[in-house]
């Protein structure tokens, strides 16, 4: 190792039992490494590496490059809190210690976003590869650092890239992390030097995350292989806004819908939902998004889409996030405060890596004093507070992605009436251990990616799809092709700087107009007592024949995007007479607002509740605290069983050990405590009841893997008997498949209950003595009884053992080897599991996929909450802990905590920061 950096843990263990601990798991990788590498070699090399790869977190030493010394304190926790006299040495500081903490991690993103994943891993990321190729993450980042950055954002992002380069000289893989120096074994890799490309692309997977309602669009078209198109339209409902509130409700969107009607202009493309219909078409059985190979074809992208590594994230199902600022005047300090949790899949590391990024004298040579979360491998705080305001953020869900069927024509693709010619690319993909493989990239005139080259199954889109007369003869299928916003150069990079130093509403606004993509809802607090909120974001304006909301034909223009809404006309609110804002992924305006924003809201369970607990907190004059705004980011409650628990009482059961189980859900309050058995019998009857109702009655393409169903052929014109019956197996993973029991299915069941004879409380009878149904009191019954017997199987015949939290457990899993490596190297780099609280579309979104079972999915990915009365007093937790290393005591020194719902100070002033600092290093020039 170079002098000066000597790895330590930077902190001391305090009880033996942590040592003991510590020591049993470096046994185990002792004996792992050994196995795999010669005993006597690999136990002396493993303990060695682990050592190794620790950051020095204490003392100090040199960092050529820094114009002057900068101090990285960290807390007990090992966050860091990093103090520096120019704006270059801050975030060169930054990036060196983001590399220190968490650089394996850092070099697997920019892998992902670049394509270049087999490089690391081999061939079995060739596929993944091809398909993010296609998507041209890293090239769209060039182009926005080339053509669209600021010049100060550019000396940031260097200063960046230099401080993690410094921290890689050198060292060797087995120097920086464990990951590496098992991939030693196989693979000759060694970590490249870090670009300021690398950081923008980051963006880009965040964006892809967050890309809106592309799998809503691929799911209705897979839909119409099995279900007419008000079938669909029953599993779409419209958003219920007269039962739950919209996120602006006195904002300026009000005087843009005035000015439209006034002028008689109207929509561009309208407001109205026409979920499962093909937009213009005015036909939905000459849809050109219908047919059996069409939804073979759809499916084939999905599996792409849901192949891409999870680093990036849950892939467009269910995952949402919570913000609120309630003002000054119901807060128990008099200032307002602003709380966040954002919703992501659950990864090891967390997405979120904790700082503090201070000047010593703020000036024009050093303009920030920030703190909060941002994401390792990007400089500048995405989510936090600085000394005047304090901002947290939540996904919009508006649509800004759109599939189109083309038909390829030679070297082209057809395009009104005429033949327009592809721009291609040759991309070549170096695979470790084999040989290298070239694609062909093809994209349209206006740069739009042709995704069915990525799959085989792609290929043969529209082949038999029925389409509306005027659509070109369908040959060998039509392509599908992908407009995203995201890929176009944008300035997101500059609204990250902007937003760390803005110290006002008009400042903050300003810099929200730059925050591209992905587009999301804002939230605002000031240490001056004032609350906002502001959407910003490249939202795309379509024709009126066409909504988004399913594959729109692309040889017609006038289903091309019409362009983009000015971002005067977007909504925003700012200090509200009601006193506080909410946001939740719910929608954002009402009917009135004159664009479509998305026909594909979150039905807002989540913000209701919310809105709720805070009304009946400030009723009679009652004010919040701090710990309240945590309490309710904790909240429990379970919506869809206040409406179907009264209903679920009532059912008469004759089986005595059911009515044991149905007994459970008398007097239960409806909150999903881990250790409730109420909880874990409802969430059970309620994934029955999805099951029943609507998951045997999906496409197979949308049911989960491996669960298989006798289904009637698609060719037989006969009466029903076993002559006419496949078997039909389901194709999409546990977690992605549906019904996925989110708030949607919340809606959908809300309204059917309406019509108890409905054909989708119908379903035969089941294995041994399970009744048919007839009717909605019918199938419940039947819910109940398998609930109880699917809960007999996994829990116990006896009740009393029963519990949420031994359904519902987070598993964590290193984001690579954790996922593929092999079992040794996963018990040596995963963790868990933890028992949890919370559920589907509850304020505490521990997501679960009722598909696929009650295991955690996605969760809150961190939990902030802000006093802008006195900013030390502000709280704070992440998912993990700061450091990517597997036995670091911060690996995951936090998760426990944030398990329980804790929350850790949060310490921002000079004074507050010196009395949490365990450990200092000085980084010298």
């Amino acid at each position: 190792m170079p002098p000066n950096t000597t790895a330590t843990t930077g902190d001391k263990p305090g009880k033996s039992g942590r040592k003991k601990g510590r020591r049993a798991r470096l046994i185990v990788l002792v004996l792992v490494l050994a196995i795999v590498g010669g005993v006597a070699y690999g136990a002396y090399w493993s303990i060695s590496t682990v050592r190794a790869s620790f950051p020095q977190t204490k003392g100090s030493l040199t960092l050529k490059g820094l114009s002057g010394p900068v101090t990285v304190k960290r807390d007990g926790n090992g966050i860091p809190q990093v103090y520096a006299s120019s704006d270059q040495d801050l975030f060169m500081a930054q990036g060196y210690v983001q590399a220190q903490d968490r650089f394996y991690e850092m070099d697997v993103r920019r892998h992902m976003t670049s394509g270049r994943l087999s490089e690391m891993f081999g061939k079995g990321q060739v596929k993944n590869d091809e398909f993010l190729r296609t998507l041209g993450w890293d090239r769209v980042a060039k182009q926005e650092y080339d053509t669209k950055l600021s010049d100060s954002t550019k000396k940031y992002l260097q200063a960046y890239s230099e401080g993690v380069n410094a921290y890689l000289q050198g060292k060797d893989g087995k120097d920086i992390s464990l990951e590496y120096a098992a991939l030693g074994f196989v693979n000759d890799y060694k970590p490249e030097q870090w670009t300021p490309v690398d950081s923008i692309s980051w963006l880009k997977a965040m964006a892809w995350d967050l890309r809106g309602n592309m799998q809503d669009e691929i799911d209705r078209a897979l839909m119409t292989s099995r279900l007419d198109a008000q079938q669909i339209k029953d599993l779409y409902p419209d958003y219920p806004y007269s039962r739950n509130k919209t996120i602006v409700q006195e904002g300026q969107y009000n005087e843009i819908s005035q000015a439209f009607e006034q002028s008689g202009t109207g929509s561009t493309s309208g407001s109205t939902s026409t979920s499962g219909t093909s937009a213009g078409t005015g036909d939905t059985s000459s849809s050109s998004t219908t047919g059996s190979a069409l939804t073979s074809q759809l499916a084939g992208l999905y599996n792409v889409l849901d192949d891409v590594p999870t680093a990036v994230g849950v892939n467009g199902q269910g995952i949402g996030s919570n913000s609120w600022v309630v003002g000054g005047k119901y807060t128990i300090t008099g200032k307002p405060l602003l709380a966040n949790d954002p919703h992501l899949s659950a990864s090891l590391p967390s997405v979120w890596y904790q700082m503090g990024l201070h000047c010593t004298t703020v000036s024009s040579k050093c303009q920030y004093d920030v703190t909060g979360y941002t994401f390792a491998g990007m400089p500048g705080v995405v989510i936090g507070h600085n000394a005047d305001i304090a901002w947290g953020m939540t996904n919009s869900g508006v649509d800004v992605t759109d599939l189109y069927l083309e038909k390829v024509s030679g070297d082209g693709y057809q395009y009104d009436g005429g033949t327009k010619p592809f721009t291609t690319r040759t991309e070549t993909i170096k695979v470790a251990g084999g040989a290298s493989k070239k694609i062909v990239v093809r994209q349209t005139a206006d740069g739009m990616p042709l995704l069915s080259d990525r799959d085989d199954e792609l290929v043969q889109v529209g082949k038999k799809a029925s389409v509306a007369n005027a659509a070109p003869d369908r040959g060998d299928g039509y392509g599908v092709a992908l407009k995203w916003t995201a890929l176009e150069p944008g300035t997101t990079m500059d609204a990250v700087f902007a937003l760390d130093k803005a110290s006002d509403w008009t400042g903050f606004r300003a810099a929200a107009a730059q925050f591209d993509v992905p587009s999301q809802n804002l939230i605002y607090a000031d240490t001056k007592n004032h609350i906002g909120y502001t959407l910003p974001g490249k939202i795309p304006t379509r024709s009126s024949a066409d909504d988004g909301s399913v594959p729109a034909p692309g040889w017609d223009s006038k289903y091309r995007w019409t362009g983009y809404i000015k971002q005067d006309e977007l909504p925003y609110e700012y200090d509200p007479e009601r006193g506080y804002i909410v946001t939740a992924n719910q929608a954002v305006v009402d009917k009135k607002y004159p664009y479509t924003l998305t026909t594909d809201w979150g039905y807002g369970t989540r913000s209701q509740r919310i809105t709720d607990l805070i009304e009946s907190k400030i009723k009679d004059g009652g004010k919040i605290s701090t710990d309240d705004m945590r309490q309710m980011q904790l909240d429990n409650s379970s919506e869809i069983a206040k409406l179907l628990v009264p209903k679920l009482l009532k059912i008469d059961l004759d089986d005595k050990d059911v009515r044991e189980a149905q007994k459970l859900l008398e007097g239960w309050d409806y909150t999903q405590d881990s250790d409730s058995a109420a909880a874990a019998y409802f969430n059970s009857v309620w994934r029955n009841i999805l099951k029943l109702a609507f998951g045997n009655k999906l496409p197979k393409e949308l049911r989960v893997k491996g669960q298989c169903l006798w289904v009637e052929r698609a060719d037989s014109t006969g009466p029903v008997d076993d002559d006419t019956k496949v078997r039909e197996c389901g194709e999409r993973a546990a977690d992605q498949a549906q019904p996925d029991g989110g708030d949607r299915w919340f809606e959908v069941v809300r309204n059917l209950m309406d019509k108890p004879d409905s054909d989708w409380w119908k379903t035969p009878a089941g294995a041994g003595d399970r009744p048919k149904a007839d009717n909605m009191d019918q199938l419940f019954q039947r819910a109940m009884i398998d609930a109880r017997w699917e809960l007999t199987a996994k829990l116990g015949k006896d009740i009393d053992t029963w519990s949420w939290g031994r359904l519902h457990r987070l598993f964590l899993k290193n984001q690579t080897l954790g996922t593929d490596g092999p079992a040794v190297v996963k018990y040596v780099l995963n963790r868990g599991p933890w028992k949890l609280s919370g559920g589907e579309a509850t304020v505490n979104a521990t997501g679960w996929n009722a598909a696929g079972g009650y295991g955690v999915v996605w969760v809150p990915s961190m939990r902030m909450v802000v006093n802008l009365a006195d900013l030390d007093k502000s709280k704070w937790i992440n998912l993990t802990g700061a450091s990517g290393h597997a036995f670091s005591a911060h690996y995951t020194d936090q998760t426990g905590k944030w398990a329980a719902g804790e929350l850790l100070p949060w310490s921002f002033s000079d004074k507050a920061v010196d009395k949490s600092t365990s450990d200092t290093l000085v980084l010298k020039p």
